[in-house]
């Protein structure tokens, strides 16, 4: 008897990402290295205890030896709840049971930059970045379901910032490719049937439920108001908007990067009139790229401040200049647009 429909599904999904991480370090799935001086990728799974990442655990440790993979795992202590250090240190050991090393749980201090679930996220991402960088990993994999995926889009659509933001989350992400989200094709239940015929121990973090949170409000409001009133099928259905407005964005992101030099007259500045004869979704990427170049952070810059740097363009009224984060500042001199910081 094979394993169970639940178990069956995320080790598919699992061995689906290792034969492309092995593919990618010019190895056949499941041939070990040739000699000892060529010792295997590494492959860290980054859990929080939870269903999802717990469901993952167990799945990397059961296919990356058999794909000829070392597997790892990484837990992240934020701090924000009263025994998490004790908390993150249970997790450990349960990594350390599934028979993944190395595994190191990792305490990080969480700011106040963009509000507490950005904060968290951010510290999150730097430590997991460190720890790849510290163990030298081929990839960190990532617990993210198809239900997180449709959240995202929400919240992305909430913001009102284009359509890359209702693209989601990216199966592959980060430096290099480093981030890998196997389960986004699976939903939540199917990880949290996974554990449980597993008898693997899991944990739910009450930020999860909590209503102060604009990600827990979606999920235990706002996703069961949308199925109440248009039936089942919404999660599968903002999950595959998901794909198809990524895979515009990423043209639309490519068209931009080529356009861009074209742009630009002899010593690199934009110029307006070829700036106005692209089209606004080709332009606007190609004015959010200067503004990043100019010292904006991406995470801080969003539509309503390409919106105002585009009528520089289009609605010209000798109107003054725009002051966009990081300091940067975007305003028309002479037939050209300038961007730059102070």
């Amino acid at each position: 008897m094979g394993p169970h429909p639940a178990v069956a599904a995320i080790r598919l999904a699992v061995r689906r990402v290792l034969n492309d991480i092995l593919a990618e370090h010019g190895r056949p799935p499941g041939r070990p290295a040739t000699d000892e001086r060529s010792s295997s990728p590494l492959v860290l799974v980054a859990c929080s205890g939870g269903a999802d990442s717990m469901a993952l655990a167990s799945a990397l440790a059961f296919e990356a030896p058999r794909a000829g993979l070392r597997a790892g795992g990484v837990t992240v202590d934020h701090g924000l709840q009263a025994g998490s250090d004790l908390r993150a240190a249970e997790v450990a050991a349960r990594l350390r049971e599934l028979g993944l090393d190395p595994v190191e749980s990792v305490a990080v201090t969480v700011g106040r930059d963009g509000g507490p679930e950005a904060a968290a996220r951010d510290a999150r991402y730097a430590a997991l970045d460190a720890a790849a960088e510290r163990h030298c990993a081929a990839a960190v994999l990532l617990g993210h379901t198809r239900d997180d995926q449709a959240e995202t889009v929400l919240l992305g659509l909430a913001r009102g910032s284009g359509i890359r933001s209702l693209s989601g989350m990216a199966a592959v992400s980060g430096a290099d490719g480093r981030y890998r989200r196997p389960f986004l094709r699976l939903d939540r239940q199917t990880a949290r049937k996974a554990c449980m015929v597993q008898s693997l121990p899991v944990w739910d973090d009450p930020h999860n439920a909590d209503p102060a949170y604009t990600r827990s409000r979606l999920r235990h409001e706002g996703l069961p108001a949308l199925e109440k009133a248009l039936g089942k099928g919404v999660v599968e259905a903002l999950a595959r908007t998901a794909q198809l407005s990524r895979d515009d964005a990423d043209a639309l992101d490519a068209w931009a990067g080529k356009a861009a030099a074209g742009v630009r007259d002899d010593d690199g500045r934009l110029e307006c009139d070829a700036l106005h004869d692209l089209p606004p979704a080709v332009r606007r990427r190609v004015l959010r790229r200067a503004a990043i170049e100019a010292g904006a952070p991406a995470g801080s810059l969003f539509a309503r401040h390409i919106e105002e740097v585009d009528r520089l363009i289009t609605g010209w009224r000798g109107q003054g200049a725009i002051n966009l984060p990081g300091r940067v500042v975007a305003r028309r001199q002479g037939g050209r647009l300038v961007i730059r910081q102070g």
